[in-house]
């Protein structure tokens, strides 16, 4: 088993044994500062390897919602990687620290949506522009199947999706085909914790976490770690090879003893509705990628359909119901051999019993849905230059449906 920067969360994200499995990665690319002589590479031979990306969106609502208007926003990723074995220490030792902000105004407001149409620009924090450690994390292999890490972790790295992932960067930028955004009401943006990944060979990988039941992306979370219970993380991610082509399913399970008060608790911009005390919430998802074409020359390049589905506590989420389906992967045909594409739709229930009480203070409600479709181009390998398109019905329906239009740009420092 590879380990790669040791990102965990409610999973813990591993390099896959074939190349056609790994998930598109903006840490992966070149990077547009340094050559293969640069003081950065050879750090990077002596054990400590630096990235650090910028991901810029300027987008609008271009009709509907709640406001008119075209916005700036962005979002500052760096993280550093320290191998201990090569730098001296226990083998297989990894450190995994993470710092990130945000900056700007996003469209959250503009279209009147919890579900963000740019993720990305909304974390770690909505709202602040304030640089935030989101990782201090620690990994040890056992062995080649079985790791272990323990520290303060993000959760972003989680319900991985060869079509439907990357961290709101590299692929889809709404939250809705990032991850699950059923598993918002029981898993914190950033907290303590600890757990295992059992991977072997190209079979089964299994995750189990245990976290903070809070977030505490704004300190180091030891004043507050297990005040108020406990969060329970588990999920098993399958491969599969219909028509002899890879896939993967990933079933996966939530469960968060503490006691919520608020909508607001979440990382996710709901409003800040209080709610019945209630001791305990939960969660189950699932998701599924399946290649229908692989490059026969570059078995890394290939498209497919992708699908996600969860349920949650209805007492405790907002969303009690969430499903999406799409496809995506590399552009066939094209001389840019990084350009990728993807065409998708979502569908968030609201939950009968949060919903009254949203509706008691903000008026009618209904479901939430989405469509987003995005060409990535690559400019250079370390440069991406991404137009989207989306279409959005909001929760709250005294906002029409929007139409959203703009661009993302990733830049690999």
């Amino acid at each position: 088993m590879a380990l790669w920067w040791c990102s965990a969360g409610f999973a813990l994200a591993v390099d896959p044994p074939q190349p056609y499995l790994k998930e598109p990665s903006y840490a992966l690319c070149p990077h547009l500062l340094g050559d293969a002589d640069s003081f950065r590479d050879r750090l990077a031979a002596a054990g400590v390897t630096v990235l650090a990306d910028n991901t810029s969106f300027l987008i609008g609502n271009t009709h509907g919602g709640f406001r008119e208007a075209f916005d700036y926003a962005g979002h500052g990723d760096y993280k550093l990687i320290a191998d201990g074995g090569k730098l001296g220490g226990y083998e297989g030792l990894y450190l995994k620290l993470r710092a990130e902000h945000r900056y700007g105004q996003t469209i959250v407001g503009d279209v009147g949506c919890f579900i963000s149409p740019t993720l990305i620009a909304d974390l770690p924090v909505y709202g602040s522009e304030q640089l935030y450690l989101t990782n201090v994390l620690l990994t040890q292999e056992l062995s080649d199947d079985i790791a272990i890490f323990a520290g303060k972790m993000d959760t972003l790295d989680g319900d991985m999706n060869a079509f439907a992932h990357g961290r709101g960067k590299t692929q889809f930028s709404n939250m809705g085909f990032v991850f699950n955004p059923i598993v918002s009401a029981t898993v914190p943006y950033s907290a303590l914790g600890t757990g295992f990944v059992y991977h072997r060979d190209d079979g089964p990988m299994v995750m189990v976490t245990v976290l903070n039941s809070t977030d505490t992306t704004g300190t180091s979370g030891f004043g507050e770690l297990f005040n108020d219970g406990i969060l329970l993380s588990a999920a098993v991610r399958v491969p599969t090879s219909i028509f002899d082509l890879p896939g993967h399913h990933l079933l996966g399970g939530t469960w968060n003893s503490r006691t919520y008060t608020s909508l607001s608790e979440a990382y996710i911009p709901y409003p800040d509705v209080a709610t019945s005390a209630t001791r305990g919430s939960w969660c189950l998802y699932w998701n599924f990628d399946q290649y229908l074409f692989v490059d026969p020359e570059d078995e890394s390049r290939g498209w497919g359909p992708f699908g996600r589905a969860g349920i949650a506590d209805p007492n405790t989420s907002p969303i009690d119901l969430f499903l999406s389906l799409g496809v995506g992967g590399h552009v066939p045909g094209v001389r840019r051999g990084g350009d990728t594409f993807g065409v998708g739709w979502f569908y968030a229930a609201t939950s009968s019993q949060i919903g009254t009480l949203i509706t008691s203070q903000f008026g009618p409600i209904g479901d939430g849905q989405g469509v987003e479709c995005f060409y990535n181009y690559e400019i250079t390998p370390a440069i991406r230059l991404t137009p989207d398109l989306q279409y959005v019905v909001p929760v709250l329906r005294s906002a029409a449906p929007a139409l959203i239009a703009g661009v993302r740009a990733l830049v690999s420092f």
